[in-house]
């Protein structure tokens, strides 16, 4: 049986966003292009937060001819001056933010972990520290510009299995002690994701602002492609093979556009929204859902949630 892709609906993708800011991170390539190409499609300001600034002009010059506009800004999310500097910029050229869409990940691959210049591990760098500091920064704007939301993508890897469920280890987030290996790091910076997205829901609650963690699907990006010569041939290799379980980045990105646009998500603040995998180690999450349980109760655990912000804001220097 042909697996069921989750979509937004015509009402939601024929919205005119026209008047609303959003920023999407990583949108210069993958599902985070994607993202940003809908919201511009619809009206809507698209400020792309990117690494490279030429590439994400480089991919802007196809919006030509879609209703709303864009600018693109330079972010490093591996650098906390560099999120502080893209912070303050947007602040000061923009009165509204409706939507903030934390997309941009990464994997590094190597048998030992690297490190910032601030110190973080890599990984837990780029896929959580940045974002949080980031959303952090841009809390004011989001309530003043309630209702608003904002989208952490996080991963399935998140969920583990029945007889394996990861966690975020707080008293050795960056590998300085336990055993390093890619895929759990991974696994730990995409937990971190949606325990914040809890904690931020929470503490949110009557302000007008929604929060979600996002399971995108297994797209077909270039995610991963940032790796060592190894693992770029054995990607390059499987490519063709799992084509048939993965999904468009246009795909992909429905579940993120779900959660900044749809009449419905605003109801589910704080949840988990996932496109259908198979990468579900749980049977019955492999259909997805729009919200969808997550499997893993170390991902839910509010006490966890509120010791990780707690330690997220002094690593980044909020306290």
């Amino acid at each position: 049986m042909a697996r069921r892709l989750l979509r937004c609906d015509d009402k939601t993708l024929g919205k005119d966003l026209s008047g609303k800011v959003y920023i999407v991170t990583g949108a210069n390539s993958g599902v985070g292009l994607e993202t940003t190409r809908q919201l511009v499609r619809q009206g809507g300001h698209v400020v792309m937060a990117c690494r490279r600034v030429d590439a994400g002009e480089g991919v802007a010059r196809d919006f030509t001819g879609l209703q709303g506009s864009w600018e693109v800004l330079m972010l490093d999310l591996a650098e906390l001056q560099s999120v502080r500097d893209f912070a303050e910029a947007f602040c000061r050229n923009y009165e509204r933010l409706d939507g903030l869409v934390c997309n941009a990940g990464a994997v590094f691959m190597g048998g030992e972990a690297g490190y910032t210049r601030d110190g973080f591990e890599a990984t837990i760098a780029v896929n959580y520290l940045g974002h949080f500091l980031l959303t952090e920064l841009l809390l004011d704007v989001l309530k003043e510009s309630s209702p608003s939301r904002v989208a952490f993508v996080s991963s399935v890897v998140h969920a583990g299995s029945p007889n394996s469920r990861p966690k975020v280890h707080l008293d050795d987030l960056h590998y300085r002690e336990r055993k390093y290996t890619p895929f759990g790091a991974y696994t730990q910076a995409k937990i971190a994701d949606v325990l914040y997205a809890r904690e931020l829901a929470q503490r949110l609650e009557g302000t007008g602002v929604s929060v979600f963690s996002v399971h995108p699907g297994w797209a077909r990006s270039n995610f991963g492609r940032g790796g060592n010569l190894l693992f770029r041939s054995a990607m390059a290799i499987m490519r063709p093979l799992v084509r048939g379980f993965t999904d468009s980045n246009e795909d992909s990105a429905q579940t993120s556009l779900h959660c900044m646009i749809s009449d419905d998500a605003p109801a589910h603040s704080g949840a988990y929204f996932s496109q259908s995998s198979v990468l579900y180690r749980d049977k019955q999450c492999k259909r997805g859902g729009w919200p969808m349980e997550s499997p893993n109760p170390n991902a839910t655990d509010m006490e966890t949630a509120a010791e990780l912000v707690e330690v997220s804001r002094q690593l980044v220097g909020l306290n």
